[in-house]
């Protein structure tokens, strides 16, 4: 009796460890999660957790800068509660495979809600053939592209051929609201060129499916993945590479799935690397679609572009 009595809790432990194990391994893995607050539009967000001599680890995208860790995830119940910033929980729940539902607490107060899907492998063979090259900016007007964001305060124009957000900075005064810039029309894979002239100072970005950034310019050189030529937050440019500021130079960018190579004026920036998921700014979470580009604008500098032409996989 004794016996029994004394490997009834040691049964009860290892039950409970086996549960705790199975809810946990619902959350694994990378997360497209859509943010809906009260009130405006709902905006994306992005989540990786994976699991590490039993604890759970991660990192979280926020709605704008670069991703950073999570503090603590632990299971509570059914629940998992992920601390994603200073005093801010996500509370989520996993009713069906592949799903996340949950709410945003900031201490005790309810925020927005949250919704996830798996992300997607997007892992697709390199094509064998690609159209001919096409501009997708006439280098005349606006045809094929339109502001988005603060759009009553756009600087965009067609100037001598090139496409420019004229949104001089104010010295000692960095100022931001104005306009981002997107084609409309989306594309799946592709290969990109571009040519941008930016300045001295001056922050940008080339947006892929509207999703994945491709820094332009600088942020003040605190952090390699922040600068030019960047995968924004993922992956910084070679290490020695010069901002090339105040002068034209030539972006080389083939995406296929969820892999990019960059050639900067040539030189191989970034090769066949996998992008995790969206970086701070993107338009949605819905990776498996396809998406426009989008240039920033709503920062500083008149930042200008030209010679923009795309290749699509050949049928």
């Amino acid at each position: 009796m004794k016996t029994k009595m004394l490997f009834a809790p040691f049964m009860a432990i290892a039950l409970a460890s086996t549960v705790a194990a199975q809810n946990t391994k619902a959350f694994l893995g990378r997360w497209d999660m859509t943010v809906t607050p009260a009130t405006g539009k709902p905006y994306p967000q992005w989540i990786e957790l994976t699991e590490n001599g039993g604890k759970i680890e991660g990192r979280v995208q926020p709605r704008g800068g670069g991703w950073h860790p999570i503090s603590d995830a632990h299971i509570e119940s059914s629940k998992l509660i992920v601390a994603v910033g200073e005093a801010t929980n996500w509370e989520l729940t996993s009713p069906s495979a592949g799903k996340l539902t949950g709410i945003e607490k900031h201490g005790n107060t309810d925020g927005p809600a949250l919704a996830g899907v798996k992300a997607p492998s997007l892992d697709r063979p390199m094509p064998k053939k690609w159209t001919k090259p096409r501009p997708i900016f006439d280098g005349k007007d606006l045809k094929g592209w339109e502001p988005i964001g603060n759009v009553d305060n756009s600087k965009w124009v067609a100037r001598n051929g090139e496409l420019v957000n004229d949104n001089p900075e104010v010295p000692g005064q960095r100022t931001h609201g104005a306009a981002n810039i997107m084609t409309t029309e989306k594309f799946q894979d592709f290969k990109l060129h571009i040519e941008v002239n930016c300045p001295e100072g001056g922050n940008s970005g080339i947006y892929l499916r509207g999703r994945y950034e491709v820094q332009v310019g600088t942020e003040g050189g605190k952090l390699p993945s922040h600068e030019m030529g960047a995968i924004y937050s993922h992956y910084p440019p070679p290490a020695g590479s010069e901002l090339g500021l105040g002068k034209w130079t030539t972006f080389d960018i083939t995406l296929v799935g969820r892999h990019v190579t960059v050639l900067r004026d040539g030189k191989v920036y970034h090769d066949n690397v996998e992008i995790p998921g969206p970086t701070g700014g993107a338009l949605d979470s819905n990776e498996a679609e396809p998406g426009p580009f989008y240039l920033q604008g709503d920062h500083h500098g008149v930042i200008e572009y030209r010679n923009i032409t795309i290749s699509v996989p050949a049928k």
